[in-house]
């Protein structure tokens, strides 16, 4: 297996001549000898690594940094290539290129090399396989026919061939009829799956694009925004290992079910390391799934929390003394609430974190008490007074339960009182959207709009800054370094180490349905890759937050400068044409901007409307998702608003290809046959850009129920 595997080599020495005599069946069986031969020497390749972890193991007794290093590397490297071979096992070979000049090359998950070292196969992320997904009968790049092979297992089962230059046709034959449309009919079965063998011309650009900068990838529903993403974080891992490996790659996405769809692209693909969050569990110690009404929401996600918080912060405490009482020399002197309210100002001129205050409330104190005791007692010296007040038991115990650590999650819940949120957003927020934003937070549990407010709390906290500058992450030792990821470091920080993960620095972070983060979460995501290389994907149409100019202002501020790389897919491959040009017909006078692809595949099978009574609603969606889990042989998705959930799902059949879903969690996700509930109500509630998502979420069937 090679990372650097030469675009001169070519695999023909492993198969024989194209002959264009050969039946398909023929056909098929030299693929299966290639691919025969390729996991015989994976099955060789993996018994090395084997034994030299085994071996690695061996030296468990080495004590001195050098030999503890060397033992290190040979266990890592032996189990990554471990885990490199078993996780490409499944359709290993999946495509080749017969070039002009006879020239072959067989392109897979991995790159592998025979026992005399030259190339069998060539990792799909290697620039030797670049013309497989370039190559185009305009601009052939010297191929003359790529093969798509798909396998179960071990076995080939199917090849589908394109000829690029009509002059080989006498030499080569052509089987089967497009591998990319053969791959987009086939079922969806609840998991994203790799497009390792049909990435598109326009898909390969943005995938290889460089991981500096910024890439930004846009492109109407179905285009393959999601899995582009994707399979560049892996390409980037293939590019500069070192690097991306390290740092770390995040990953961002709109729902834990959006999430759980996608986790195991990378994983397929090889990769284990990047590190994949949605928007509700960027804050680490939480896990929000709950969507707050979209007023709420529009509130909390807009900049106008930034100045509210900061008020905030510098409220006094709940359940804090109002009274400081001392005696020095038999007097007795007082600071009333007023007065310390005074104090509590004064600390904030000079340090705005209260986490990083105390030492400065502690002085302030002690300064605004002796400025009642200096004209009683004009002889006493005030650094005597200091030491002595200072170090009482009743002035600490004082301080410290007037001038208390705070957690975010303590701050943000004194919101929930309308009167404190009213004094921090004085001038600043609205009567109304006071009183929604204190609603909203009443309860044991956090929204997904209330996670990036934690974080906006823990930086102004003072919580950010702990570990600001923290140098030898990774232990060296004469030089040798420690061999570690960023997922290694992370668990080895003692029981902060959790809570710290979630702001690392990383190498690169790709944000998936960036039109839908608000400018609070913007601020959030910033902060994980202030140096960053970043890629964000997103459709404009398709946008749950109200304001786009606001929510653009917010990605400019987050993402740093530098080199911006513009891609933009224009197929839709997803829809079936009729369910795509029924969304967009709809969509045309609502979203007029709505960057329409061209769906490329149809079903002859038309989108259906129809109607019901609000009484009948929970039996007429049953009946039709049971009908529909009848015509297909894969998923089925019933999308309709989160408070119709309960009585929906009563009356649903019990069928694990069968998923009821919520408008906004939808984003992102596909179903063979969807059930569209009420989507006049779905607009009204969240706006036209989230119904038209829901119209796009079917491969092959749409069927779209009404309110009478």
């Amino acid at each position: 297996m090679s990372n650097d595997q030469d675009s001169r080599q070519d695999t023909g020495h492993a198969v024989p001549a194209p002959d264009p005599s050969r039946t398909p069946e023929e056909e098929l069986a030299v693929e299966q000898a290639f691919a025969d031969k390729v996991y015989r020497r994976v099955t060789v390749l993996r018994d090395e690594a084997d034994a030299n972890r085994r071996s690695g193991y061996d030296h468990k007794r080495a004590t001195v940094p050098g030999a503890q290093y060397e033992r290190d590397v040979f266990v890592y490297q032996a189990a990554r290539r471990i885990s490199d071979l078993d996780s490409q096992h499944e359709g290993l070979v999946f495509g080749r290129l017969d070039f002009d000049d006879g020239g072959i090359r067989h392109i897979g998950r991995l790159g592998v090399r025979d026992e005399d070292y030259r190339t069998l196969l060539i990792d799909w992320r290697a620039p030797a396989a670049a013309p497989f997904y370039q190559a185009t009968a305009y601009d052939s790049q010297g191929v003359a026919r790529r093969r798509v092979i798909r396998s179960f297992g071990q076995k080939v089962e199917e090849i589908s061939d394109d000829l690029l230059n009509e002059d080989a046709a006498d030499r080569l034959p052509v089987i089967g009829d497009g591998a990319l449309l053969a791959a987009l009919g086939r079922k969806r079965t609840g998991r994203m799956r790799d497009i390792v063998a049909t990435i598109q011309a326009e898909q390969d650009a943005a995938i290889r694009a460089p991981g500096r900068g910024s890439t930004i990838i846009s492109g109407g529903p179905g285009t393959g925004k999601t899995v582009v993403a994707l399979h560049r974080a892996a390409y980037l891992l293939y590019q500069d290992r070192s690097r991306y490996e390290g740092a770390g790659i995040l990953i961002i996405g709109p729902s834990d079910f959006f999430m759980r769809y996608i986790g195991r692209v990378l994983p397929s693909l090889g990769e284990e390391t990047a590190s994949l969050y949605s928007l509700g569990d960027l804050y680490a110690g939480v896990q929000a799934t709950r969507q707050d009404t979209p007023d709420a929401a529009a509130v909390k996600g807009s900049p106008v929390m930034i100045p509210v918080l900061k008020h905030l912060v510098r409220q006094t405490p709940p359940d804090t003394p109002d009274e400081l009482r001392i005696t020095v020399q038999g007097d007795v002197f007082t600071l009333d609430a007023p007065e310390l309210a005074m104090v509590r100002a004064r600390v904030f001129e000079k340090e705005g974190r209260p986490n990083h205050a105390k030492t400065e409330a502690g002085r302030a104190l002690l300064i605004a008490l002796w400025r009642k005791v200096k004209p009683v007692h004009p002889d006493l010296e005030p650094a005597k007074f200091s030491r002595d007040v200072g170090s009482r038991g009743e002035f600490l115990t004082f301080l410290d339960a007037w001038w208390p650590r705070l957690e975010p999650e303590n701050v943000l819940r004194w919101a929930a009182d309308p009167h404190r949120l009213r004094s921090a957003g004085e001038g600043r927020m609205k009567r109304h959207e006071i009183e929604t934003v204190a609603e909203s937070l009443h309860g044991d549990d956090w929204s997904v709009q209330d996670v990036p407010l934690l974080d906006e709390l823990r930086h102004l906290l003072g919580f950010q800054d702990r570990d600001r500058g923290r140098k030898g992450r990774i232990k060296s030792w004469g030089g040798i370094q420690e061999l570690s990821t960023a997922q290694d470091r992370y668990y080895d920080r003692g029981e902060r180490s959790l809570r710290d993960a979630f702001y690392e620095d990383y190498a690169h972070v790709i944000v998936d349905e960036a039109q839908d983060l608000s400018p609070m979460q913007w601020r959030m995501v910033g902060r994980r890759g202030r140096s960053a290389g970043w890629t964000v994907v997103g459709d404009q149409a398709q946008s749950s937050w109200p304001r786009p100019r606001q929510a653009e202002d917010g990605r400019g501020r987050a993402m740093p400068r530098g080199k911006t790389h513009r891609f933009h897919l224009s197929k839709n491959y997803r829809n079936s044409k009729e369910v795509f040009e029924y969304a967009a017909a709809w969509a045309e006078p609502r979203l007029p901007e709505a960057d329409l692809p061209e769906a490329v595949r149809e079903t002859g099978i038309p989108v259906e409307s129809e109607s019901t009574m609000g009484d009948e609603l929970t039996i007429h969606v049953a009946a039709l998702a049971k009908r529909l889990l009848g015509e297909v042989e894969g998923t089925v998705g019933v999308v309709a608003a989160t408070d119709r959930h309960s009585g929906i799902a009563e009356t649903l059949p019990f069928d694990e290809r069968l998923n009821l879903v919520g408008p906004l969690e939808s984003k992102g996700l596909e179903w063979d046959a969807v059930v569209a509930v009420d989507l006049d109500g779905i607009e009204r509630l969240h706006g036209a850009g989230v119904a038209y998502v829901v119209l796009t979420r079917a491969t092959q069937r749409l069927v779209r129920l009404d309110l009478d």
